[in-house]
This record gives C-alpha cells, structure tokens and sequence, in this order.
C-alpha cells in the first residue's frame, strides 16, 4: 500500500463466510486494498467441507446444493470457473417419498417433473408447465428483486409489468398464499404440494403463514430451472475460487484470527482489534457476522444509533439445528427406488405433517416426527466418496437451545441439546429414514452428529444451530431486516461500518447478495466522501502503535 503505514487497509472484512469474500473480491475489483480476518482455521463460513468423519468421504460440513449461486448475478459475474470451480447435478433434482411408495420428483427438465406428476394425477402435469410459464416472465426480476439492495428500484421496474402480463392480482394473491394451502388449490394430487412445502420448509415460515407460498414457489422453480447443483469435491471448492480470485488481485486472508472489536474514532470506523491483540485501520469495515454480534458486540451500544440499538432489542434468530453425517457402505436402499436419484431427498408423510411439524419448532416443542431435508452427496457428485457408497447428510430445524418447552417425543429432550440429547435426536431422525430406506441402518459405516452448541462452536454466526442470519419470516425481511432502522440495506448508521452477512437483506442462502449490497454501500460512501482520508488512517494507527 503505497504511502500507507503497516497494516492500514482501505477495508477491513470480518469474517471469511461466502457473502464476506463476495464483498472483498467487489472492493478488490474497485483497486481497494482488503485484508478478511477469519477467526475459524479455515475460511468459508458455512461453505466447507472435511473428511474428519471418514478419510475416503467428503462431506459438507454445513450447507451443499447451491442453487441461488446459479440465479445470483453477482456471484455468476465473478467468473469462478476461471478459479476451478466446477458444478455438478444429480441424476434428479429433487425427490419426496410419499403414500405407497410414490415418489414425487424434480427434474431439470420441466417436461420430465410434469410427466412424473401426471402420472401421478391426470392434470397435474398441465398446472405444472403452466407455473413454470408463469415463472419465465417473472422469475428472473423477481430473484434479483429480492437480493438487490432495498428498495430494488431497477428490478423492481422490469418485475412490476412482468407481473400484470401474468395475471397482475391473481399472481400476486398466489404468491401471497401460504405453501401450504397453494398447493391444494393449484394441484389436485398431493405430489406437486409437496414438493413446493418442502421447499418452502428450507427456511423457518410456518406453512400455513403468508410468505411461504413465494418461498416455496422460488426454491422449487430454482430447482426447476437451474437445478440443485454442488461443487465438484466440496462446498469447500466453492469457498476455494473466491479465495483464489480474491488473493490473486492482491487481497489478504487471514485465518485463525478473531476480531474482538470495531474501533471507533469521532463517531466513525477506524479499524478493528484481535483477540491477539493486533490492530489494523482501515477506512471501512464489512462485517460478516451476525447482527447479534456485531450491534453491542464488536461495536458497544454508546457507538450505535440508538434506534438500531432498539431494533435489536427485537431480533429474532430462526429456530436451532441437528445436522447428521453417515459414511455409508452402499446406496440408500429408498423404497421403489426412482430410476433417476435425486440429490436432495425430503423426508415427511404429508403437508400436513410437514405443517403441524414446523409449527411445533416454532412453539417450542421438539418435534416428534422431524421433517428432514437430504443430501445424497455421491449420486450428485461421484468425487465425494469411493464407487458403489454414499457420503449422505440429514438435518432438522429444532427449538433453539434454552427455549424448548417440552419434547413431542418418547425421549424427555429438555432442550440443552448436549451430547446425549444430539445423539437420541439423531437416532430419532435416523429412524425416520430407516422406514423410508428399510435396511439403511445396515450400511452405516460411521456418524457424525452436529447439535446448536457444535454448529455454533465451528461457525459462531449459527448462534444455538440458527443458519439464516435471523428469522426469515416477513416481520424480519426487506425494509425490516435486520431492524426497521437499517430500512433493509447494508449502510449502519455508522460511517464506515457495514453489516455484510446473512442477518442483513435479503437473509440466507449462498447467494453473495449480502456481501455485494456492504461492497456496493462502502463503495458510494468513498465516492460521496463519507470515509475517513487514507492519511488521517495512517496517523492513526501510527499513534496507535506507539
């Protein structure tokens, strides 16, 4: 850095999570000098993988299909093929076992996923392409609607009239309709319901509360259009090309280095502390971590405006999670075995279950019969385990740590979610799919069972397992998220300081969106003169090391 005293940068991000490397390679792209500090030993945030549970199998340590990578133009624009990352699709999208071993299934081709729903139920497969036609004219505007920066004023302008040209108000009540009805009401087979509610249940909605029907429609109709894809060799692949892009225009990745504080200098970012005691200045600082961290946190409250520091009183994180890995020694052995494997696998008899399941997540009640979202990892991606095994995922929202009322189960789980209490969870999860898969028990060669507490203790921004940055339920989205004072966009209120993770909008999900939004907002604040000079920068961290 020319001119500049050691360890001053234009910018500092915390955390090295997808949405904070998104945001260093755009600042880097703009000729910023960025330095990301990540307090794990490896970077990625909830995009890694490992072989800790059996060196011949990779698995995801937490999330796996990414298929809002592929709709996100941001991500798409930084061209990470060019750093070696590759995609793979299973042979089917998507798959949900119901009834008498029926089998409703996304392709990737909509005429395949309509064959196989009417099939199921004359008509079925007519309604279907006709809600795939309604998403060509308005999905793309709708998905970058929903992750640019609020208010979305140029995807707005192309959604709006996409709208009126397909229905106006009828679309709009359709969207508005909760998951769990729209379903019956466009179907008249429960196979294609329960494909948009167990997409829906991706994140924490109820299904019977408004919100979840437009969740449920974009996951599936991503499903549809541009697959459920993962990294060739690992999440960790993914996570790997941001790093390379980003290093190789100059960037700095430190790992195993925690910030404990953003410093404040006149009202205004200066720079951040580490837990081991060094300091670096820097102009900006993009943190992607959890608002819960960050606002009286990293920044003390006396530094926050006092609405967001009201706001926060009222942040809601989404519900825990129970995570279980298996090595297996063979391919699942489903139940009328569909001729093309689906990636990712639902686990649930019913929307009804499905619905009655969440609600108890919400309330507080461990559920009895969780509702599970899978990965079959080696039928997408043959390089995560040897030929003829299965390196396979399950997981489940269950009631955060400390809030749990009472267990719906036979096993009397409090909620303190140690070790024990993991364990018989995922034995009660295990068991869902052994009556799915009869004989699944047979193949496991090991388990690896991840409850909140550890969840948390590998990624501190899953605070208690909570993996999307806060609720996604519509009193916590757009202009309300992460807190009504920050009006849905990046900026703080605070010059120079940047929430950049899944707790700011549009919430969670690998898209970047987050990231990109802190790049975009750091970068006007440059531009209209809002950052502090790069040599009053200098003096102060010259001062500051004497």
């Amino acid at each position: 850095m020319t001119g500049r005293a050691p360890g001053t940068y234009d910018a500092v991000v915390i955390g090295a999570g997808p949405n904070g490397l998104v945001a260093a390679n755009l600042l880097a792209d703009a000729g910023w000098e960025v330095l990301v500090l990540e307090a794990q030993p490896t970077p990625g945030g909830a995009v890694r993988s490992d072989r800790e549970l059996h060196p011949d199998f990779v698995h995801d340590t937490f999330s796996a299909f990414y298929p809002l990578a592929l709709a996100s133009r941001t991500i798409r624009s930084l061209h990470l093929e060019d750093h070696g990352l590759a995609w793979e699709h299973a042979p089917a999208v998507l798959g949900h076992p119901f009834g008498d071993d029926r089998w409703a299934i996304l392709h990737r081709d909509r005429h395949d996923t309509a064959a196989g729903l009417e099939a199921l139920q004359p008509g079925d497969g007519d309604t279907w392409l006709e809600l795939c036609s309604t998403w060509d004219r308005i999905g793309p505007a709708m998905v970058d609607a929903l992750i640019s920066p609020f208010p979305p004023v140029r995807a707005g302008a192309r959604l709006l009239p996409a709208v009126a040209r397909t229905g106006g108000l009828d679309t709009v009540r359709m969207l508005a309709t909760p998951v769990a009805s729209l379903g019956r009401e466009l179907f008249e087979g429960p196979a294609a319901a329960l494909l948009l509610a167990g997409n829906a249940g991706h994140a924490d909605f109820p299904l019977a509360s408004p919100g979840s029907g437009v969740f449920g429609v974009l996951m599936t109709m991503l499903g549809q259009t541009v697959g459920f894809p993962v990294p060739r060799g690992g999440a960790q692949s993914l996570t790997d090309a941001l790093v390379s892009r980003f290093t190789s225009l100059g960037g700095r990745l430190e790992t195993g280095t925690e910030v404990t504080a953003v410093d404040m200098r006149d009202g205004r970012v200066a720079g951040v502390r580490t837990r081991d005691g060094e300091a670096y200045a820097a102009r900006a600082v993009l943190a992607d971590v959890s608002a819960a961290h960050l606002f009286g946190g990293l920044v003390p409250d006396e530094d926050l405006p006092p609405r967001l520091v009201r706001g926060m009183r009222d942040f809601e994180l989404d519900p825990g999670t129970v995570k279980v890995d298996w090595a297996l020694s063979g391919p699942i052995p489903w139940r009328n075995r569909p001729d093309k494997l689906p990636g990712t696998v639902h686990v649930a008899d019913s929307v009804e279950e499905m619905t009655e399941t969440l609600a108890k997540v919400s309330s507080g009640v461990v559920p009895d019969r969780p509702f599970l979202l899978t990965g079959q990892m080696t039928a997408s991606d043959p390089t995560r385990s040897p030929a003829g095994t299965e390196s396979f995922w399950a997981y489940t929202h269950v009631p955060q740590p400390g809030m749990t009322r009472h267990d719906a189960g036979p096993d009397g789980i409090t909620g303190r979610w140690d070790h024990d209490e993991t364990e018989r969870f995922a034995d009660r999860m295990q068991a869902r799919i052994e009556a799915v898969a009869p004989g699944f028990g047979d193949l496991v060669q090991a388990r690896r069972v991840m409850g909140p507490h550890e969840l948390e203790a590998r990624n501190a921004n899953l605070i208690g397992g909570a993996v999307n940055g806060g609720t996604s339920q519509l009193h916590q989205e757009l202009v309300f998220r992460p807190v009504p004072a920050m009006r849905g966009r990046a900026s703080t209120g605070v010059p120079g300081l940047f929430l950049a993770s899944a707790s700011a909008h549009p919430g969670g999900g690998v898209h970047g969106a987050a990231g990109a939004n802190a790049a975009r907002a750091a970068i006007w604040q440059e531009r209209t003169g809002r950052l502090r000079p790069a040599t009053l920068l200098s003096r102060l961290n010259r001062g500051a090391s004497t």
